[in-house]
């Protein structure tokens, strides 16, 4: 006899939130949830993303650990918040129905790598590298200095093979030719109700309805049905002070210019 709780848990309908940028800390809490709701034999994911993306292997991760829980069975549906672009759009294409609000801010698809040319702020306060190095490309994108014609071109090639990664992971998904996708993934954004023009999106709505739709797939009451949410963010001190949204945005602001510097993205950074 199997016990109370795998009981019940057939019974439930998991709840897991992406939010903000897909990165070391978000990855390693929603893949641990993911793993909790894979033991559990969960029947159906309401998965709600509200983020801009984030790097590329993170967010691939995440995919990755959707399609398994699929592959045991698990429903999945994702309900995009206010914004779910680049690395939320290539986790969302994971599930098998997408909803979106009508204003939600979507797309983005592409890769972004920036470095910071500092090399005439240094050479105005008279800070000079000394660099010795193993090979040609060993230091590339270091600060002190721009781009060579040959290095730009390793990192376009570096660029191209990882947008083709995401195109193919976005036709997979959603069941559209990579000519298709690539029509409209130019690193653009969309509503979602343009979203759902594009394919990108099934159906228009806010989270209750892709509640109700990740009940109806798993066979669960949608009227009877509450979602049990799983891998909430620790909560921290910082929370009670006051202009934590504020501290929040500067630091994801610095953590993507000082610490994602020269990492292929898939984010949308406006």
């Amino acid at each position: 006899m199997p016990w109370p709780w795998r009981r019940k848990a057939k019974r439930t309908l998991a709840r897991l939130v992406v939010e903000g940028p897909i990165a070391g800390p978000t990855r390693k809490r929603v893949l641990k949830a993911l793993r909790q709701i894979e033991e559990r034999g969960c029947p159906a994911l309401l998965l709600r993303i509200d983020s801009p993306g984030g790097t590329v292997g993170d967010s691939q991760e995440i995919h990755a650990a959707i399609t398994r829980l699929r592959e045991k069975g698990c429903r999945v549906v994702a309900s995009f918040g206010n914004i779910s672009a680049s690395g939320g759009v290539y986790i969302s294409v994971a599930a098998e129905t997408i909803v979106a609000n009508p204003g939600t801010i979507t797309g983005s698809i592409g890769v972004i790598l920036r470095g910071n040319n500092l090399s005439r702020l240094l050479e105005r306060i008279g800070i000079q590298f000394e660099t010795v190095k193993s090979g040609l490309y060993k230091d590339i994108l270091a600060p002190d200095r721009a781009l060579t014609p040959a290095e730009r071109q390793l990192l376009q090639e570096l660029i191209d093979a990882s947008y083709g990664q995401f195109v193919s992971a976005v036709a997979s998904g959603r069941q559209l030719s990579e000519d298709t996708v690539r029509a409209f993934a130019d690193g653009r954004v969309f509503t979602g109700a343009q979203a759902r023009d594009l394919g990108l999106v099934d159906a228009l709505g806010d989270e209750e309805l892709a509640r109700r739709m990740a009940c109806e797939l798993a066979g669960l009451d949608p009227e009877k049905t509450k979602p049990v949410t799983f891998g909430r963010p620790p909560k921290r001190f910082g929370g009670l002070l006051p202009g934590r949204a504020q501290w929040r945005a500067l630091s994801e602001a610095i953590s993507l210019e000082m610490a994602w510097s020269g990492q292929p993205l898939w984010l949308f950074r406006p």
